[in-house]
């Protein structure tokens, strides 16, 4: 089972992990969703929330835009990180996911590689 996390900002993907209002999160049986529910992340701290993801029992990230330094964390902890993802709606981006078809904007995986 996978366990996909989406930081949400205004009902659509946040544009910054740390600045979103809440995660929706989706488990997923393989391309099932199982059930979705909203979690709240106790700490905005872009380092702490790696660790809060982690306790999750998340698998999966997907965000828009991330700190360089954030990437290195969840690949410590072994957690996908979906980088430069546009800001859709969490049905969009859960059926692009789903079906293999999640697609990064160029310019901002150039942003942060710089």
């Amino acid at each position: 089972m996978r366990k996909v996390a989406i930081p949400i900002s205004n009902n659509r993907l946040s544009e910054f992990f740390g600045e979103s209002s809440f995660c929706e999160v989706f488990e997923l049986d393989g391309d099932k969703i199982q059930r979705n529910i909203v979690e709240i992340p106790s700490d905005t701290d872009s380092k702490r929330l790696a660790e809060w993801v982690e306790k999750q029992g998340v698998t999966d990230v997907i965000v828009y835009k991330v700190k360089k330094e954030i990437i290195m964390l969840f690949a410590s902890k072994k957690i996908n990180l979906f980088v430069g993802i546009p800001p859709n709606s969490t049905k969009e981006i859960v059926e692009a996911y789903l079906n293999g078809k999640l697609e990064s904007d160029k310019n901002i995986i150039e942003e942060i590689t710089k």
